[in-house]
């Protein structure tokens, strides 16, 4: 559900995966460790894959995303809003070999555009969307099988991925939880995540999954007008379990939820998702 794959289309072939998902938020504590917030809220969102394979060993795509945000006890977003986008390259650097140790292995390098609105949000902070950073991530994705006593395939993910992100100019209300009158800048820290999943082949159409995330936020530094703010770093914890179903060998659906506990800057979530992967 989280981990992407270590491999590549073949050339001139495309990949369509949507995603809509429901993240519900509820309780979050400050790097003090004090309840900040227990106020439960909605961001129903969408985000899609698309990937070309452009040459041999050689993916490209984008990922457009779409939102609503629906807190409770406050404005909802006005319609639906584009969050920013973002466009990648993954090179498959070793392919997988039953007689060989060694897993499939591909680098992505990943930039992110802010093409969605971050401040001068007015009276409604729910219609940000973006973060205002143009955001660099490298990641290395490993993939690997294993076969059971039972004939099953159990395919094994490892994926690592650090991001870095330009400064920001701010001004007004943000996402960043500035005010009307604010002018200012937010640098925000590096994040550094790392993703353990498994997927077992329940029959030929059916598979479970399991991913297990751990992701690390750097502090995010928001100054202007005198006074300097430190969101404090965070590190987060998730679970998603997922059931896949594949109708024929290029169509199939998934239907997961990812999880995370409330933690020092972390807010507790649940996100139910479903998606569905198309390959042509």
């Amino acid at each position: 559900m989280l981990a992407p794959s270590a491999g590549t289309l073949p050339p001139g072939h495309w990949l369509v995966e949507p995603y809509v998902f429901d993240g519900i938020q509820y309780g979050s504590y400050d790097r003090n460790g004090k309840l900040t917030s227990a106020a439960h809220a909605n961001s129903y969102g969408s985000l899609t894959y698309v990937i070309y394979g452009l040459a041999k060993r050689l993916s490209v795509g984008m990922i457009p995303t779409f939102g609503v945000n629906a807190p409770h006890g406050g404005p909802s977003t006005l319609g639906v809003r584009f969050g920013d986008l973002a466009v990648d390259a993954q090179y498959q650097l070793t392919k997988y070999r039953g007689d060989s140790w060694i897993p499939m292995t591909a680098i992505n390098v990943q930039e992110t555009f802010p093409t969605g609105e971050y401040d001068r949000l007015g009276d409604n902070p729910s219609n940000g969307f973006g973060s205002g950073a143009y955001t660099t991530t490298i990641s290395l994705y490993t993939q690997t099988y294993f076969w059971t006593h039972r004939g099953r395939v159990l395919r094994m993910r490892v994926d690592a991925s650090q991001s870095f992100s330009s400064a920001v100019a701010v001004e007004g209300v943000s996402v960043y939880g500035t005010s009307a009158a604010f002018q200012g800048t937010a640098r925000l820290g590096k994040t550094f995540s790392l993703d353990l999943a498994q997927e077992y082949s329940i029959t030929r159409n059916w598979v479970f999954a399991t991913d297990l995330l751990y992701k690390h936020s750097g502090n995010t530094q928001i100054g202007g007008l005198g006074s300097v703010t430190n969101s404090g770093s965070s590190d987060a914890y998730f679970v998603a379990p997922a059931i896949e179903y594949n109708w024929t060998p290029n169509a199939g659906i998934l239907l997961g939820l990812r999880t995370n506990p409330a933690g020092m800057n972390v807010s507790a979530t649940l996100v139910p998702a479903l998606a569905i992967n198309m390959v042509r």
